[in-house]
């Protein structure tokens, strides 16, 4: 699957859980083993679970299936290994905490179709 595709089934796949704060990092020139980031948060453990159950059926649908989730059972930050992309979906003070888009804060963002699927859950 090509990275900008496999990036927007990503969010597409959060935003029909109601993900909020959707961001994709190109991390291509400063990480070795990974292509893309992508973060989401979910306002609960709940359902920070249930974005990562859509993110990981639509990578399995897709015939991407994902290679390892962590962080499952807490809820509090899940990290979903895709290979070429690495999600990190969080609860609100989870997010903030670690901070990890600031770690990364050199990677470019990459342009995604958020905004209209957000209004179209709203």
């Amino acid at each position: 699957m090509e990275r900008l595709d496999k990036a927007q089934l990503i969010v597409d796949s959060a935003l029909d859980r109601k993900a909020e704060g959707l961001v994709a990092l190109d991390v291509r020139e400063i990480a070795s083993f990974t292509d893309t980031f992508v973060f989401a948060t979910g306002g609960s453990d709940r359902q920070v679970r249930a974005i990562t159950d859509a993110i990981t059926e639509a990578m399995r649908e897709a015939g991407d299936p994902v290679l390892g989730v962590e962080g499952y059972r807490e809820g509090r930050w899940v990290l979903i290994d895709a290979n070429d992309a690495i999600v990190h979906v969080f609860t609100p003070d989870g997010r903030e905490h670690y901070g990890l888009e600031r770690l990364w804060s050199d990677a470019p963002e990459i342009p995604l179709r958020v905004e209209a699927a957000e209004r179209a859950n709203s």
